[in-house]
């Protein structure tokens, strides 16, 4: 398994992770594909799916997903997401993740995006006492074949 993160990156992302998720009941997750030969969004459409990010209950995950050989990154939502928030909503992420990617800053962009969605999601998928993590916060690898 090829890894794209040094220990200290992947732990400033997973607490990322964990602090959005504290502000609302939508999941993040992060997967970094090596050797994708196919488009980022196509490759993340598949992702999501192997990861069964689609059977939260809310249908409100997300996917941030860098196809690191491509240099391509793409962000997906789940229906329960893009069915309610505004057309624009996933521009300033992206934007945000670009300006950081072009200097190398990638975990930093990967943090500041996750902050931001927490941040945005609350709105529309506000966290619940009871709220389960149903998905993992750790950084997925390489799934390509």
């Amino acid at each position: 398994m090829v890894k794209f993160f040094n220990q200290e990156e992947e732990a400033q992302i997973i607490a990322a992770i964990r602090a959005a998720e504290l502000a609302t009941s939508g999941e993040i997750r992060v997967h970094v594909e090596v050797g994708a030969r196919k488009p980022a969004l196509e490759v993340a459409t598949r992702i999501f799916q192997e990861l069964e990010m689609e059977n939260t209950q809310d249908r409100n995950a997300v996917l941030i997903l860098l196809a690191v050989d491509r240099r391509e990154f793409a962000i997906l939502g789940d229906v329960g997401i893009n069915k309610v928030v505004p057309e624009d909503f996933w521009a300033t992420e992206r934007d945000l993740m670009q300006q950081h990617f072009k200097r190398g800053e990638f975990a930093t962009g990967i943090e500041l995006v996750i902050q931001q969605i927490g941040e945005k999601l609350k709105t529309y998928f506000p966290y619940q006492t009871d709220d389960v993590n149903e998905l993992p916060d750790e950084i997925s690898y390489n799934k390509s074949k």
